[in-house]
């Protein structure tokens, strides 16, 4: 494998190049079609039987979904993939891929608003049962898993506090349990962060935020060992949640620039942290890699950089965050993250709107929360326009 070549992430991320045809393209070229033809009766027989490899139908496998997935496999340290329509198709599909009736899950408290309702109002229908665990309560996590427990779900950091679970420690946890670790990597990227190093089954992505970077495309991916893939992938199969290949090629694309934009990403959030906690304006600040922030020393032992989000609590709660939101003249208001642009959102009224209150503060998403999806923008002028927003809310 041309993978083995390399030693560092920049150059497997530019050079893995798994697809090429009979004409020496310099560029992986896009495979725009819906089905493929057969060589005689009997090669279709075999392939739908299983029997040998190749493409019958882009519902199935693509000649792009799968050089993108055969990329991040490699960038992530895992073994097998399949390429969602969407982040959240990524995070139903591995979960239902692998549970009946009957089974169990243990799940961080703090999760996405909308796979919160996965486990709350769609999974019981099927007889699924799920746990809460407080991400700062380790010790509630073993006595949480019982004898029918089939998966222990975390976000690492969390959406949108900012939380960090010790992926090593659960991740041995899970092992001790015979438990399935699946681990939402989305903000951080295979870059920042690869949660199979430490022990995760199951490595999923929103592959829309900063595997694309750029907020041009929807897509999700499910990433792990391929004995676990294998009914994920009979799931898929026969659900459909497929990536069309245009958005698979683009996201490939999109992978040889990773290091650069998530390095810059990095090192603006982490001065925008730095000066939000200076001001008068603002409660609290949490970012990764601040010292004084609780997950810092997990998140240093894990995490090649803090990443590119921020979340800070204006003082004044929902009335003062929504002036400050209205304040901003070019931030980008907007429910995604992880583009090039800096984007920006309060969480009690958007992305986790469908929470109680209750279930919000349980998280930290005190009222005035904002999440900052900080871009690579120069960081003079970022800092710039959150000041004057701060100014023009009071």
């Amino acid at each position: 494998m041309v993978e083995d070549m390399f030693e560092h992430f920049e150059t497997e991320a530019i050079r893995i190049q798994t697809k090429r045809t009979g004409e020496k393209e310099h560029s992986t070229p896009l495979f725009l079609t819906s089905s493929f033809v057969f060589d005689d009766a009997e090669h279709a027989r075999a392939l739908f039987a299983e029997e040998v490899t190749g493409n019958q139908y882009t519902r199935f496998s693509n000649p792009n979904t799968t050089e993108l997935i055969e990329k991040l496999c490699a960038l992530e340290h895992t073994e097998d993939g399949i390429a969602t329509a969407s982040g959240m198709s990524a995070v139903f599909t591995s979960i239902f891929g692998l549970v009946k009736s009957g089974d169990h899950i243990v799940s961080a408290r703090a999760i996405f608003g909308s796979t919160h309702q996965i486990f709350a109002n769609i999974l019981p229908r099927f007889g699924v049962t799920t746990t809460y665990v407080d991400m700062d309560k380790p010790e509630d996590w073993e006595s949480a898993i019982k004898e029918n427990t089939k998966i222990l779900y975390i976000e690492t950091p969390s959406n949108p506090g900012l939380d960090i679970v010790d992926l090593e420690w659960v991740g041995t946890l899970c092992k001790k349990k015979k438990v399935i670790l699946i681990v939402d990597n989305c903000f951080c990227s295979p870059y920042v962060q690869r949660p199979a190093d430490f022990g995760a089954d199951i490595v999923i992505h929103s592959a829309t935020k900063y595997l694309d970077g750029q907020g041009r495309v929807i897509a999700g991916v499910i990433l792990g060992k391929k004995e676990l893939i294998q009914p994920i992938r009979y799931m898929a199969r026969n659900t459909g949640p497929s990536l069309s290949p245009m958005n698979a090629w683009i996201i490939s694309k999109s992978l040889e620039t990773l290091a650069v934009r998530m390095d810059r990403h990095a090192e603006n959030a982490m001065k925008l942290a730095t000066f939000l906690q200076e001001s008068a304006d603002v409660e609290l600040v949490r970012y990764p890699f601040l010292p004084n922030d609780p997950g810092y020393a997990v998140a240093k032992k894990q995490m090649r950089s803090g990443g590119g989000i921020v979340s800070f609590v204006i003082k004044g709660g929902v009335e003062r965050a929504k002036k400050f939101l209205d304040a901003l003249k070019w931030f980008s208001l907007t429910a995604n993250l992880g583009d090039t642009r800096t984007t920006v959102t309060h969480p009690t009224t958007t992305t986790h709107s469908k929470l109680t209150e209750e279930e919000r503060l349980a998280v930290g998403i005190k009222p005035g929360l904002i999440r900052v999806s900080v871009g690579l923008e120069h960081i003079d002028d970022i800092i710039v326009e959150v000041k004057q927003a701060l100014v023009n809310s009071k």
